[in-house]
């Protein structure tokens, strides 16, 4: 096995499986793929599969599998040291010589020795308290409240640090120096007293596994009203939170077989995930993915389901998350889990209310990044040139994050359908930015320029010129605000105004009540040639807004369906829709 950080690892992660095993066999690309006759058994159809992004092979037909050593070690019946230098020959790495190991080497990898050793007996003793203490058994009693029985505990190793504060202490001390125990993370030292103490105290402990499965870390929550609520591990010779995903050393295999990851943001949902019986699931331990995580999910999978707590801090790790694994290529989907009554839901609340059927449906159908997005910008103020403006900022940084040409344009299409933006203008400002990767957006004032629908410029013009009916109009549209939603809402509002103000429209007074964007399509509109209007016309024209408005409608209800979970709130959604289907149909 590769052991991380050495030389083995170094040529696994560089090398290049398809172009090792190419050298013996004939491969032919078959989807994501390669295909090739199995060199370990006689077949005519090609069952021996080959994996670029897991960097493993499998033959359906006879079995084997495993990865670039394995193959070589099997098809060259060679022992792992060799394979490694085969492996490492092929693929153009440099084969350092051997050489004996300095004293500090030798010093560090025994630090390092140590250091695992006493996180070992730490997670025992831990396991000990949990299970053979009055106060385990009040740990245990929380514990059941969330729905974490016995056998889980023992399935994810969960302890307990007592609230005596050198119990810890007092056994690692009988075999290490006190310069080591402070080094653990499991340790702490007065300042002043300069006093020993255990770090974790009347605590439940999660222990923190590396991908190998050693334990290097723990997370640990406080039984009663203690801060900080969430006490970690610090950074030690073998723990960095960066380099670390909780539960991947168990997810390891169902992550290669489903070939995408969930992502949550800790220990307590990665535990409800998985005992929903869904094992592809690790947690960043934080508000806040780092890229040495990302390079290390991405050795089993470059597909992930971002699903992080729906506060504040969540959404925003969720965007930071994104940009990052777009970056490094990753298929990226969302789930923003609706709410539990009036609470908002994170994944370990949400299952143990709505159940792990409703929660694994809800993955299923989790949306795309872009839609997530582009979710979160409809959330702003769109009424505005403004707010428009600070929606696509909000929108394009990720666009730097994109290599992929297609992808891009996919974005531009989605981004004006949503916005309601102009999309050859877009498409340009979002290539611009790709191409110059700017740290910050400017987006022009033509991008989120109005360009008002045939119908709205129609009754712009008859509010301003049309004094036979123009104060009509006015009633009819305030009455019924057919216009409010509307890209040209303000223009509207500002005519409805000065008709029902019973003084002559003058345009430029009204003009100077609307941004700059706003004048420059009615004086656009003004300057236009047009036919003499009739009321017929006017009333067709408000009978489309009329239409239009319940359309937007019946979107906005749609949505609001799609977030809700069952309950009273979706049944009025549900009859509001049908409502709302059977104006539209009637018209």
């Amino acid at each position: 096995m590769a052991e991380a950080g050495s030389f083995a690892d170094r040529v696994k992660q560089q090398a290049d499986i398809v172009r090792v095993v190419g050298e013996y066999v004939r491969l032919k690309k078959t989807g994501k793929d390669f295909s090739g006759l199995c060199p370990f058994h006689q077949e005519k159809t090609p069952s021996f599969t080959v994996s670029p992004v897991k960097q493993i092979f499998y033959c359906f037909g006879c079995g084997k599998g495993g990865d670039v050593f394995n193959f070589v070690m099997e098809v060259e019946k060679s022992p792992f040291p060799e394979a490694v230098r085969t492996v490492a020959e092929k693929c153009g790495i440099a084969i350092p010589r051997p050489r004996e190991r300095s004293p500090e080497e030798r010093q560090e990898t025994q630090q390092r020795a140590a250091l695992l050793e006493m996180h070992r007996e730490a997670q025992s003793f831990f396991a000990k308290q949990m299970f053979g203490t009055a106060e385990g058994k009040v740990a245990r009693a929380y514990l059941e409240d969330r729905e974490i029985d016995n056998k889980t505990i023992e399935r994810f190793g969960i302890g307990y640090a007592p609230s005596d504060g050198d119990a810890l202490l007092r056994l690692l001390k009988q075999k290490y120096p006190e310069k080591l125990l402070t080094e653990s993370g499991l340790i702490s030292r007065g300042e002043d007293s300069g006093r020993f103490f255990d770090r974790f105290r009347r605590r439940i402990t999660f222990p923190i596994a590396n991908d190998s499965g050693k334990i290097v870390a723990f997370g640990c929550r406080a039984l009663g009203d203690e801060q900080p609520k969430y006490l970690n591990s610090p950074e030690t010779p073998i723990y960095s939170k960066s380099n670390v995903l909780y539960h991947l050393d168990r997810a390891k295999e169902a992550l290669r077989r489903s070939d995408f990851a969930i992502l949550v943001e800790g220990y307590m949902d990665a535990i409800a995930v998985a005992r929903a019986g869904i094992s592809n699931v690790v947690a960043s331990c934080g508000t806040s993915l780092a890229e040495p995580q990302i390079k290390l999910l991405s050795r089993f999978t470059k597909r992930v389901i971002i699903n992080y707590d729906p506060d504040t801090a969540g959404q925003a790790a969720t965007e930071r998350s994104v940009a990052l694994l777009l970056e490094q290529d990753f298929e990226v989907r969302v789930l923003a889990l609706p709410p539990v009554g009036d609470k908002k839901a994170d994944p370990d609340l949400f299952i143990r209310e709505r159940g792990a059927e409703e929660y694994t449906r809800l993955l299923k159908e989790a949306p795309p990044y872009v839609d997530y997005l582009i979710g979160r910008a409809r959330k702003m103020d769109l009424t505005t040139g403004e707010g428009k403006r600070r929606a696509v900022n909000f929108l394009l940084p990720y666009v730097q994050k994109i290599p992929n040409a297609i992808l891009r344009s996919e974005w531009a299409t989605r981004i004006a359908q949503q916005l309601r933006l102009d999309e050859p203008v877009l498409r340009a400002a979002l290539t611009k930015a790709a191409k110059e990767r700017r740290s910050e957006v400017k987006v022009q004032p033509e991008l989120v320029g109005r360009s008002a629908k045939p119908v709205e410029r129609r009754l712009i013009r008859m509010l301003a010129e049309a004094d036979q009916f123009r104060r009509e109009i006015a009633q009819l549209l305030q009455s019924e605000k057919a216009y409010q939603g509307l890209e040209t809402e303000h223009i509207f509002s500002a005519l409805i105004a000065a008709n029902l103000a019973d003084t002559p429209v003058q345009a430029t007074e009204v003009a100077a009540h609307l941004e700059e964007q706003d004048r420059r399509v009615l004086f656009e509109v003004l300057f236009e040639e047009a036919a003499e209007p009739s009321w017929e016309e006017a009333q067709s024209c408000v009978e489309a807004l009329r239409q239009r408005q319940a359309e937007r409608e019946l979107a906005d209800v749609q949505r609001s369906i799609e977030a809700s979970g069952p309950g009273p709130e979706l049944r009025v959604l549900l009859e509001r829709k049908q409502g709302l289907m059977r104006r539209l149909a009637a018209r």
